[in-house]
């Protein structure tokens, strides 16, 4: 060997543990950036098989956290205030919106605003980008069509949870946790405090079944046990899927009426998240029509909130724009909520 040789190859083999330092100090790096925590509040069954495909196709290692029926969001939403001053969470999938609003107001979201969400409404996007609004659910009222044969005798109002002739025969769940509780925060600004003090006297009175979910108020109706009650389209379409006889009713359709409200999931990313570049990544595909096209396909039967993008193949589901919505305010609602959930948790 020349001493040329043998001076190129020292200088390689002092190079080697250099060479070797850097490529471990950059390789649990590289896997670090490529995980990402998401609290889910939307079903683990219609939510799972949505991340685990982005995960795939993003290069990501999504791990998810998915909460009771029983806890639905509440549980998540109390982890990440509990975790603000070191966040585990890098993004929040709600199954609802109020909640998602509520935490941004408090400063534990961050804004992003995704290029993905450029084309849905405006109405349920924050103007900060600290949450997006996609892939809704209506409040609907399901109905026993073996109780309920005829459907000029079936309920059509929320107003008819308090209507004498369904005493102790309709339910609902306890307005203390997701949808419900959004439901109800709603109707109080929409109803004003006189009014909707009332509606919630009607209900007691009416002796209204209140149940742990509206998993279990749909339960309720499919099993024969009650005629009919106030759950969401997801719920109801699964039963429906099932075989069960059950109908669903858009409320409030009427000349006048307030309308069926329509409760989008959401998203945001919790403030000082780990991984933000991988978060916002994964935040781009969630907002995208793609998600929206694969909930409404799926037996959660989401509604879409683009118009070019097609709903729920079912025809008692109809898409954005062919039935009458009820107005409200996300921002309004978000603020309200926290008062509502503390009144109700007492009162129910």
């Amino acid at each position: 060997m020349t001493r040329t040789a043998f001076a190129m190859l020292f200088a390689a083999t002092l190079l080697l543990p250099a060479c070797r330092r850097s490529a471990d100090a950059q390789g649990p790096s590289q896997a670090a950036d490529s995980k990402v925590l998401v609290y889910v509040a939307l079903d683990e069954e219609f939510s799972r098989p949505v991340l685990d495909r982005y995960g795939k196709e993003l290069g990501i290692t999504i791990q998810q956290q998915h909460d009771t029926e029983a806890a639905k969001t509440v549980g998540l939403v109390s982890a990440i205030k509990e975790e603000r001053s070191a966040p585990r969470c890098s993004v929040f999938w709600n199954n609802e919106l109020a909640n998602t609003v509520s935490l941004a107001q408090a400063g534990l979201l961050q804004p992003y605003v995704s290029p993905a969400a450029a084309d849905l409404p405006a109405a349920f996007r924050d103007p900060e980008g600290r949450w997006t609004g996609f892939a809704a659910r209506a409040r609907i009222l399901i109905v026993n069509t073996e109780l309920l044969p005829d459907p000029a005798t079936w309920p059509r109002s929320y107003r008819d949870l308090i209507d004498p002739k369904w005493r102790g025969r309709c339910g609902v769940a306890r307005p203390k946790t997701g949808t419900t509780l959004t439901h109800f925060a709603a109707l109080r600004l929409l109803l004003g405090e006189a009014e909707f003090a009332q509606f919630l006297t009607g209900i007691e009175q009416n002796e209204v079944k209140l149940l742990s979910g509206n998993g279990a108020a749909m339960r309720e109706v499919r099993d024969g046990k009650l005629p009919w009650a106030f759950t969401d389209t997801d719920d109801y379409h699964v039963a429906k899927q099932k075989g069960f006889k059950v109908a669903c009713v858009f409320p409030d359709q009427h000349e006048g009426g307030i309308g069926t409200m329509l409760i989008p999931n959401s998203v945001g990313i919790v403030t000082g998240a780990p991984n933000l570049a991988a978060a916002q990544r994964l935040v781009d595909k969630i907002v995208s029509a793609e998600t929206e096209a694969l909930l409404a396909a799926a037996d959660g039967a989401q509604i879409p909130l683009r118009a070019s993008v097609a709903g729920p193949k079912d025809p008692s589901i109809p898409s954005v724009g062919k039935f009458r919505a009820m107005a409200w305010d996300p921002t309004a609602v978000g603020r309200e909520l926290a008062r509502s959930s503390a009144e109700f948790g007492k009162r129910f």
